[in-house]
Parts: structure tokens; C-alpha cells; sequence
């Protein structure tokens, strides 16, 4: 299996103290931590090849181009893309489905319909919201269930010859549900629907063949999977991707540019337009470099681990309940102590070392549907230990003693 002290010091973040406690963190849905290949990753680019890419003709523009590029190949190859033009790097996952959601503006008529589900991220319901409000397109949301699940009898009634487009998360940020994404897509091609799948909260715990799902969009941030923030991945079918107009223009995405008209380059550079995040894209091939060293079925595997183990040891405070209890999730835990408010558990708990997210993560309508504020969310990654969860669980304990 892993070696867990082995991976813990090719993080140097986790060689600290928080609050005068050594750390423990437990917030990776929000953002993972970087080991030092990334780190060194990053000061690499900008100490020997920070150049501009793909315009210049001198060596050090060549060498930064020749890096960039090469991480576009080890995210094709990642995600089984068909063709590297397939990935269209963007600042992160929000940036990834605004480029769809515009794209479809005039994909659309009044009446069209578009479904997402209830367990969407906000950044995968506000822009298909603003999408309907510019074309009259009717949105419908998937209903779920107690447990955290999405009701599929319901999905299926939804679905008729006016779907465009389905979009919903492969794995919730909030309840850490694994949803049926295959059989989502498989039913929506079935009425000629696209499919756009978020896939930031399923890429760090999960090792997805987009070909396989069939999957016409999916959309990917770095930072998620020990890689840099302000980038990330658009994955397109090629087919989809020349029908979607730019998202914006400017430099290198352009073919021609003349007073009287412009013409587009080809993809990927279409959808790239102005100086990317050069560094970070490169970073961000480094980063996956790194989690496939480490293997993802042996990620999956000792994070099963620490979820059941985690699941099992807080379940044993009087008074905790757990939102999101499907048998298949990834290692997030949502819950609440009783009637003491998320952030006062939060606050205390990080006095303490722990440092977990308090809120509703983004996703309102979750909390909206349990009649709750928000949720403590701790959320565990490959670099965390079963030790981490028992400081977890002290630490909670010693919250509701002085809150109750």
C-alpha cells in the first residue's frame, strides 16, 4: 500500500504548527496540498525558461512552449482524451463550464430544456442560469433523496427530444457522493443531449477515461490535485469544441486578423486566448506526474480507509450526524453536532490544529433541502492518517463540551 510518512514529507506544508498544534488538515475539497516537486516545478519555470510560448523563435520561448505542450499530452493521456486538442487549458473548473455555458448561447432556442442536479457546486448552476435567462432555455434540476443521492426514476422523466444539455458533478463537494455518471450520459445521448460532468471534486480520488464515460465535456481544476491554483482543463469532444464559437478573444487564438474580419485558429488555441498560466500549466503535468507515481487505485483505496475508519470514530459522538451517507462516496464528511452552529465548531476545533471548512461549501440548495445553515466538513486526502482522525474526533469532542 502506501507509505504514508514517506508522502507526508514531500509535503512541507504539513511540517508545521497551527494555533501553537501541529497541523491537520482536513479541508482538501477546497484545495489539496502541493508536494515540492510542484513547488520546485513552479521556481523552475520562472528561474530558466520564463518565456512567452508559441510565438517566439529563440530558445528559451521554444523550451517553455515545448514544457507547456508537454503537459497538454500528460493530460490527454491522463484522462484518455482521443486527441490532445481535446484539452483547453483554463484558469480552473468555473472558468472550464463558462466557456460551454456561453458557447451554448447560441446553440439554443426559447423552450429548450437543460437539466442539472441538486447536488450541483454554485459554479455549476449560476452560469446555466444566466445561460437561460439569455436564451429562454427552461432549467430542471434532478431531485435527491435523504442519503444524498440523485432519484434517477425522476431524471428519466425529465429527459424528451427538448433536452440540450445535462450537467452534474461526478463526485458532490458537499456530501462527497459518487453520482451515476455513466448512466446519465449513456441516457441523455439516448435523446440527443449533451453532457457536461464537473469533475473537480472526483479527479484528486478517481482516475477518469473520458472516452470510456462517453463523456462530451469534462472539466477539471489543478489545485484540486496537488497542483497550482488559476489553472485548469476543459476536455471536449472535438466535434463539440468546433461547434462552441470563442470564448474571448485576442491573441493566439486567432487565424487572421484584418479590419474588416477575423478568422479563428484551430483547436486548442481557439479557446486560449491571451498568455496562459504558463507556469502553472507546466506545474500542473508535474502534479499529475506525482499522484500517477503514487497510483490512484492505491489513493482510492487507503482513503476508503480513512473514510470508513472516520465515519465509524465520529459516529460515536452523541449528537453527530452525517449528511450524505451513500454507499458510494468519495472521503468527505458533512455533518453537524446537535444544534451548535458549524462555524463555532469550526472556529474552536482550529484553535486546536484542525483546520476543516464550515458552511455550505457552495452549495446552497443542499442545505436549503436538509433545512440546515451549512455543515463541518472535514475532507481527507492520500497524506492523511488514521492518527489525524482521532485528533479530529478529541477536538470535537472538546468543541461540544464547551459549546453544549
Amino acid at each position: 500500500m502506501l507509505d504514508i510518512k514517506k508522502i507526508r514529507a514531500d509535503f512541507p506544508i504539513l511540517n508545521q504548527q497551527v494555533n501553537g498544534k501541529p497541523l491537520v488538515y482536513l479541508d482538501n475539497a477546497a484545495t489539496s496540498q502541493k508536494p515540492q516537486v510542484v513547488i520546485d516545478s513552479l521556481v523552475n519555470y520562472y528561474s530558466t525558461i520564463n518565456a512567452n510560448i508559441h510565438r517566439g523563435v529563440h530558445t528559451l520561448s521554444q523550451l517553455a512552449t515545448d514544457a507547456f505542450e508537454q503537459s497538454r499530452i500528460k493530460l490527454q493521456q491522463h484522462f484518455n482524451a482521443k486527441k490532445s486538442h481535446e484539452i483547453i487549458f483554463t484558469s480552473g473548473t468555473t472558468h472550464s463550464i463558462n466557456i460551454v455555458a456561453t458557447g451554448f448561447t447560441s446553440l439554443l432556442q426559447k423552450g429548450d430544456e437543460l437539466i442539472v442536479s441538486a447536488m450541483e457546486h454554485h459554479s455549476n448552476i449560476v452560469p446555466w442560469q444566466m445561460l437561460c435567462e439569455r436564451t429562454g432555455a427552461i432549467l430542471k434540476v434532478i431531485p435527491m433523496n435523504q442519503e444524498g443521492e440523485l432519484l434517477m426514476d425522476e431524471y428519466d422523466q425529465m429527459l424528451s427530444n427538448k433536452t440540450k444539455l445535462v450537467f452534474v458533478n461526478h463526485v458532490s463537494n458537499a456530501l462527497g457522493t459518487i453520482n451515476p455518471i455513466k448512466e446519465i450520459i449513456d441516457k441523455a445521448h439516448q435523446v440527443g443531449a449533451a453532457v457536461l460532468i464537473d469533475g473537480a471534486q472526483s479527479s484528486p480520488h478517481i482516475k477518469t477515461d473520458v472516452q470510456a464515460l462517453d463523456a462530451d465535456f469534462y472539466v477539471v481544476s489543478a489545485h484540486k490535485m496537488c497542483g497550482p491554483t488559476g489553472v485548469g482543463i476543459l476536455y471536449g469532444k472535438e466535434a463539440w469544441l468546433n461547434k462552441l464559437p470563442p470564448y474571448q478573444g485576442g491573441g493566439e487564438m486567432i487565424k487572421e486578423v484584418t479590419f474588416e474580419k477575423t478568422t479563428y485558429a484551430d483547436l486548442p488555441h481557439k479557446f486560449e486566448a491571451g498568455t496562459p498560466n504558463i507556469a502553472g500549466v507546466i506545474a500542473f503535468g508535474t502534479a499529475v506526474d506525482y499522484m500517477n507515481s503514487i497510483g490512484f487505485d492505491n489513493i482510492a483505496a487507503y482513503e476508503n480507509e480513512l473514510l470508513q475508519y472516520a465515519t465509524k470514530k465520529l459516529l460515536q459522538i452523541e449528537g453527530l450526524k452525517i449528511y450524505g451517507t451513500s454507499e458510494h462516496k468519495t472521503s468527505v464528511i458533512s455533518f453537524n453536532i446537535g444544534e451548535i452552529h458549524p462555524y463555532d465548531i469550526g472556529t474552536i476545533i482550529d484553535k486546536l490544529g484542525v483546520e476543516v471548512r464550515t458552511g455550505h461549501h457552495c452549495a446552497q440548495p443542499i442545505m436549503d433541502f436538509y433545512k440546515i445553515p451549512g455543515t463541518v466538513r472535514a475532507s481527507f486526502s492520500f497524506y492523511n492518517t488514521f492518527e489525524e482522525v482521532d485528533v479530529l474526533y478529541n477536538a470535537l469532542i472538546k468543541a461540544k463540551m464547551m459549546l453544549s
